[in-house]
């Protein structure tokens, strides 16, 4: 079977959308098929080409057995809707463009958050007269309202129309979580054509750290500490002034130190807001390569995750949950009641407090600091991992685009 996959993120990116594409594709070249994947040069999430990458019309590389071809797009930061509305569609174009010249496609899959990818990808299936498969990662743009970034608008009832109309058309719904599958339902989509497959983490390079990374450790001051970490993207969605108010009430611990890892559309505002207070138990590590994750996460003993209070969130589940589980790491989740917290409830795997509360969350995070504590919940987050193992899961969505190809 020939694999035609869609996304705007690939690595060398290490975003949630990156590494779950990558991960699943490794897996059904494994498995014996043709995989091509067009995206574009890797310059998430500041906007910014990676070192070693170009923005040409077209370069084609393979990454393990999985033929990639970057198309060129105009590349800006993850912030502001004009500009990212502009990148977004001239990705729909290119994508589409060159992909007419990917030859016998069997299936032609295309994956949110945004729409204008799923676009592409429901045309090119529609001329190459094949199966179209829609992957849902976030309900947008609904998601662009909750974060405040629009407000509704008849700009955002045109994307909910569109939004439907991909619902509609696509031979089978592949959604990362069951409340999306829920929604959808309720909204007339048909449930026998969506089906679940939820994140996970490759438990081949996520395991427990027998020890904190020295290189990290001693760049950043962390020997001896208690270090509570929100690694990940910085966006709109995630409040993490809240996560600096917390710090800012546990200044008087100088055992404890608040770690954000990462970049995106809200980093500059966390830096500004760190170095007004002049928070002294906070650091601020920039993005890392997706290879060195695991020792980023490594100086971790509990990993934060962290949404706004807002009605959308409790469909959604952080893909940061399931590689602090195969970390082993206690979780602190401060999201809406959800299916993110059901996990981390059902798993005993951490603390779940109510979103963008400091004085809870700081509470939280000196709990943690008890050792039978957090020997019990690391315990509990490792057992768990295992149902979330990424090569399985790779293997439930193949069979999903198998039955499609077949019906």
């Amino acid at each position: 079977m020939h694999i035609l996959f869609l996304t705007d993120n690939f690595p060398p990116e290490g975003n949630a959308p990156a590494t779950r594409t990558f991960e699943h594709t490794r897996e059904w070249v494994k498995k014996g098929h043709k995989v091509t994947i067009i995206t574009c040069a890797p310059n998430f999430p500041e906007g910014r080409v990676f070192e070693g990458y170009k923005n040409s019309w077209l370069s084609k590389e393979q990454v393990e057995g999985i033929d990639v071809w970057r198309v060129k797009t105009f590349i800006t930061a993850n912030e502001g809707f004009l500009k990212r509305t502009l990148d977004f569609i001239s990705f729909m174009v290119s994508s589409f463009l060159f992909g007419l010249f990917s030859k016998k496609v069997d299936v032609v899959v295309g994956t949110s958050p945004q729409f204008f990818t799923v676009v592409s990808a429901w045309a090119l299936a529609k001329l190459k007269r094949v199966p179209f498969v829609f992957e849902l990662r976030d309900i947008w743009p609904a998601s662009i309202t909750a974060v405040g970034a629009m407000k509704k608008s008849k700009v955002i009832t045109a994307l909910e129309r569109l939004e439907m109309f991909l619902y509609r058309q696509a031979h089978a719904i592949i959604s990362v979580t069951h409340s999306f599958k829920s929604e959808l339902i309720e909204r007339g989509v048909d449930g026998s054509k969506i089906k679940v497959v939820l994140n996970g983490v490759d438990l081949s390079k996520y395991e427990p750290a027998t020890e904190k990374s020295a290189n990290f450790a001693n760049q950043y001051d962390l020997k001896g500490k208690f270090v509570a970490g929100y690694i990940g993207t910085h966006g709109l969605a995630h409040a993490l002034d809240k996560i600096i108010d917390a710090a800012e009430l546990l200044e008087c611990n100088d055992n404890i130190r608040i770690v954000f890892a990462g970049g995106g559309a809200d980093r500059p505002r966390v830096e500004r807001m760190v170095e007004e207070r002049g928070l002294k138990n906070i650091v601020l590590i920039p993005r890392q390569a997706k290879d060195r994750m695991p020792e980023l996460w490594s100086l971790c003993d509990v990993s934060l995750v962290h949404l706004k209070d807002a009605p959308l969130f409790k469909t959604v589940i952080p893909s940061k949950i399931f590689e602090s589980m195969g970390m082993g790491l206690p979780i602190i989740i401060s999201v809406p009641e959800g299916e993110a917290t059901a996990i981390i409830e059902s798993a005993s795997a951490g603390i779940v407090i109510p979103p963008e509360n400091a004085e809870q969350l700081a509470a939280a995070i000196l709990q943690m600091t008890d050792p039978e504590v957090l020997d019990e919940y690391s315990a509990n987050s490792i057992t768990s991992a295992s149902a979330y193992d990424r090569s399985k899961l790779a293997l439930s969505m193949l069979d999903i685009l198998e039955s499609t190809v077949e019906s």
